[in-house]
């Protein structure tokens, strides 16, 4: 992994692509007696309350799996005689930057040590199918401690759909988080009108001026708000200036609609907002660029949901919320559509982090031969190389109907 591929953020601040939130789901498990292995995915922090029995035991709010009485055998590659597993299906397909494997609560029955595998299984596989995937490993088993957030970074630019957690040889853990980059297929996008803010689409709030009440990331979640914590809001200012959170969207494309909700913001609202664009799709740095006006300052008001159409036209790879002078936001959704340049730009991105078989067979079934195939995927990476001939001919392929 070179210098480059490496995010400069904390990977925690990044998607949880296993969020059920974006769809994720527990597809299988070998083994969950004491408590179900779908309390992985929960996303609120695990919770412990003593001496609250059910007909199995004490009920721990994450996944637990009975006592092994077999053979505890050490071998070079897990086998299902000597170890416990859960497979799950990301909400959002992604590049993985990081895992967390979280034992809160469980203290006298937490697994020994874990390990993590990566698998890109396309389409909707079935349990069966994925027993048969080509699975990577991701996390290398390691010692685990009780009630302990155990935070791995993964290096590895693979776009992947599913993980598998593997405990050894039993026991608890509470919650797994798997935090990284969506990378959608541009084929599913092609053509159609959508929140390019969202995150199950690749959208990151990735700056915020201020995040002491709650974080800037609630903005482009999944779904409406159902509290006012589930927003994003900022402590009150006592000087002249004002915050803003900036997103990178899903890929260059045109804001046709913005929805600013200040549901649940009903004492602690912004007063007014503004939304300005950036187009970093030349090599300019958001951090330092220059911004131009989408949305010119507007009135805002408490608990309400303000939709605005904006005016079509110049190209965005970013956008920047802007309230006066603080308060909270529920969400800000952006409606819009790629451009040509955009589509082409993430049909590479995605193309260069997919598993070398399923790169092949993506151009191959849409028509190239298997030569023409093997070539090109052997002539990856091949972002930000939009105008040489492989990438020309990927994107033709993978984009002409």
């Amino acid at each position: 992994m070179t210098t480059a591929d490496t995010p400069s953020a904390p990977f925690t601040e990044l998607v949880d692509l296993a969020s059920r939130l974006l769809g994720a789901g527990v597809v299988a498990t070998n083994e969950d007696t004491f408590a179900d292995a779908e309390n992985l995915l929960v996303t609120k922090p695990a919770e412990f309350r003593p001496h609250t029995f059910g007909h199995k035991g004490q009920i721990m709010d994450g996944w637990e799996s009975k006592r092994r009485r077999g053979v505890r055998a050490e071998r070079p590659h897990p086998t299902d005689e000597d170890h416990d597993w859960a497979v799950v299906r990301l909400g959002a397909a992604g590049v993985i930057r990081g895992v967390i494997v979280d034992t809160a609560h469980f203290t006298g029955n937490y697994p020994e040590s874990a390990s993590v595998e990566a698998a890109s299984v396309p389409g909707h596989p079935s349990p069966e199918e994925l027993r048969d995937a080509d699975w990577t490993t991701v996390v290398p088993r390691t010692p685990l401690k009780g009630d302990t957030a155990h935070e791995f970074a993964v290096a590895d630019g693979t776009r992947y759909t599913h993980v598998r957690l593997n405990i050894f040889p039993d026991g608890g853990v509470a919650r797994l988080r798997v935090h990284g980059e969506v990378l959608p297929d541009p084929r599913d996008l092609a053509g159609l009108t959508f929140d390019l803010a969202a995150q199950e689409f690749g959208g990151v709030a990735e700056a915020a001026s201020d995040r002491y009440f709650s974080s800037p990331h609630n903005l482009n979640a999944p779904g409406r708000a159902s509290v006012m914590g589930d927003g994003w809001e900022t402590r009150r200012r006592r000087d002249k200036a004002n915050d803003w959170v900036r997103i990178a969207l899903a890929g260059g494309g045109e804001v046709l609609a913005a929805e600013v909700d200040t549901s649940y913001f009903v004492g602690n609202a912004p007063g007014w907002a503004d939304l300005l664009g950036f187009d970093a799709s030349t090599g300019a740095d958001p951090a330092d660029g220059e911004w131009f006006e989408l949305l010119p300052r507007t009135r805002l008001q408490p608990d309400t949901r303000h939709r605005f159409r904006l005016a079509a036209g110049r190209p965005v790879t970013h956008v920047r919320i802007n309230v006066y002078p603080d308060g909270g936001l529920a969400r800000l959704r952006l409606t819009g559509r790629l451009t040509g340049a955009g589509l082409a730009a993430l049909a590479l991105r995605w193309f260069d982090a997919l598993p070398v078989a399923e790169a092949v067979g993506a151009l191959t079934g849409e028509g190239l031969d298997a030569d023409e195939a093997v070539a090109l995927t052997g002539a990856r990476p091949l972002a930000g190389r939009a105008s040489e001939a492989p990438a020309v001919a990927v994107v033709r392929a993978l984009l002409a109907n």
